[in-house]
């Protein structure tokens, strides 16, 4: 506890270091509305099967700028480059409805906060979730705030600027989705399947939101995955909703790039053009659709912001992990390459369901060499395979998926912080 609270003391310092005053006071606590901002992508295939084929494409590297320099650098030199042309960050946000008939994107928070890294060389994708409630410093003197309240405040350019000052990064270009039209395309490609790991029950009158999903697998129309990205009442508050819009994100990836898709395409692109926004032409849209064509979705590498939840005061603040943010960004945004390990740990976690399973994965694991270090049955999120150290690299776990069946589709999840096996150096969720 004491070390939490020096690592909240030591962030705070750096906030004012960077302004010390004008600090405006937070927007009450609302109920969060949530837009997967990936929706983006549906529009994106869209384009590509109407207008256009693959284009050529090659890389370089992006200028790095370390997260803590952003305590101690106010102005940073930017650089344009044409689309695609190298590695690109683009930003997606999911904005909450504003009950507004006229613009859908003007006042809103940005209750999803995506950064993709996009490599067309190798047709990789990086992404990274950035929590609703982190505390951070506000671009142009706004003060010390949520960051989903930027957008509410200066819009997707107040919001571009504090996470590029945050972070370090250059945002190229934004997709804003209004989550009034989640509910549309969710429902227009079909819905979108997903495992719901617990019973999920919220009932909110007042802002009208009713979430009653059981737990396994269920294949969520609009209204549902509505619930099942805004529910954050299960102790784990947004970042347990951080984890769902992830699961959510592979799966609707999956699904975007199924031939069943193609018929809705002018009905979908409809509720596209009304409720998303973006600095990308059609052009460039066509040129990411074209990238994401061929994607390997099993490749997809996610992580989100490592922190703690706020100690102090009574508003909820996700404060930020300095070194571990700088270790993310580093690996999937900057895409450093970790050293290669001698011999990795893993640690097995199953449900009840999944012991033969455990116990078969377990048996090849350490055929191939890794040391098991770590066996446990228990309540258990979604499926899927955490790196806790840089050492375990995306390439490495791409070669065990082929070996091994049972973590073949298995998302694969960067996290630092080990909330299950404490001396692994990855582990594998076995779950329903």
């Amino acid at each position: 506890m004491n070390e939490l609270r020096d690592k909240e003391e030591q962030y705070n310092e750096y906030l004012k270091y960077k302004k010390p005053e004008n600090h405006r006071s937070t927007f009450q606590n609302l109920l969060s509305f949530i837009g997967v901002g990936i929706v983006g992508f549906v529009c994106a295939f869209m384009f590509y099967n109407v207008f256009v084929g693959h284009p050529a494409v090659n890389t370089e590297g992006i200028r790095k700028l370390s997260f803590k320099d952003r305590f101690i650098k106010k102005e940073k030199k930017g650089f344009n480059i044409p689309f695609f042309s190298k590695r690109q960050n683009l930003l997606v946000l999911g904005v909450d409805s504003n009950g507004s008939d006229t613009d859908k994107f003007r006042g809103t928070r940005s209750d999803t906060i995506l950064l993709m890294n996009i490599d067309p060389a190798s047709h990789s994708i990086n992404a990274i979730s950035i929590p609703r409630d982190s505390k951070v410093y506000l671009a142009d003197d706004h003060g010390v705030q949520k960051i989903n309240h930027a957008h509410a405040i200066g819009g997707v350019e107040l919001t571009k600027k504090t996470v590029e000052d945050t972070l370090g990064v250059k945002v190229d270009r934004y997709i804003v989705i209004n989550t009034d039209g989640v509910r549309k395309l969710v429902d227009t490609i079909g819905g979108i399947p997903v495992y719901v790991e617990k019973p999920l029950n919220y009932d909110d009158y007042s802002g009208k939101l009713h979430i009653h999903l059981d737990k396994g697998v269920h294949v969520l129309n609009g209204i549902e995955a509505e619930g099942f990205l805004r529910f954050r009442h299960d102790g784990l508050g947004d970042i347990g909703r951080t984890s769902r819009q992830q699961w959510f994100l592979k799966s609707l990836l999956d699904t975007i790039q199924k031939p069943s898709v193609i018929p809705q395409i002018p009905e979908a692109l409809k509720i596209a053009m009304t409720y998303i926004k973006t600095d990308m032409t059609l052009y460039e849209l066509s040129h990411f659709a074209a990238l994401m064509r061929d994607i390997d979705m099993d490749s997809v590498e996610v992580a989100t912001l490592p922190g703690k939840p706020s100690t102090k005061g009574v508003i909820s603040y996700w404060i930020l992990d300095p070194e571990k943010t700088q270790e993310v960004i580093d690996r999937l945004i900057y895409r450093v390459k970790p050293e290669s390990a001698e011999k990795l740990s893993v640690g097995i976690m199953y449900t009840g369901k999944k012991e033969d399973a455990a116990m078969e994965v377990k048996e090849r694991l350490e055929e191939f060499g890794y040391d098991v270090n770590c066996l446990g049955k228990g309540r258990l999120p979604h499926p899927q395979i955490i790196a806790h150290k840089q050492t375990v690299s995306s390439d490495i776990i791409s070669k065990l998926k082929r070996k091994i069946p049972e973590i073949r589709n298995m998302q694969f999840v960067y996290d630092p912080n080990k909330q299950y096996c404490q001396q692994s150096d990855f582990t594998i969720i076995l779950s329903e």
